[in-house]
């Protein structure tokens, strides 16, 4: 799996909400200024080489499908960042989150209390 520029996840976001789409729906579903039907277009067709979007056939017309779940990407993208920035280390992770977010002392016992499960 690779990662997705901005406008391929903006994509895939429309097709994990909708499950199923033809481009003309996403472009409904995005907000003002609209991109144009190619550019929507261009990009499906990049999120099939990259097997993240499959399509169904109607006669000239494509619906497409997420072939990649939502939970899967998010997955593979939390690895990743701790991987790339957090040295593969969860124990990092935390730590960050607690020094440089300013959590809260109940967001800190929410996190205890899942580390302890």
């Amino acid at each position: 799996m690779e990662t997705l520029t901005k406008a391929e996840e903006k994509v895939m976001h429309l097709l994990w909400q909708t499950n199923k789409a033809f481009v003309k729906d996403l472009i409904d579903k995005m907000d003002e200024p609209k991109p144009n039907y190619n550019t929507v277009s261009t990009i499906i067709r990049i999120l099939e080489k990259k097997e993240f979007v499959g399509h169904e056939s109607f006669g000239k017309t494509y619906q497409y499908f997420p072939l990649i779940s939502k939970a899967a990407y998010k997955k593979f993208l939390v690895k990743k960042m701790v991987s790339d920035y957090f040295e593969n280390s969860y124990e990092n992770v935390v730590s960050f989150l607690i020094k440089d977010e300013h959590l809260s002392d109940k967001e800190i016992e929410e996190i205890k209390k899942l580390m302890n499960k």
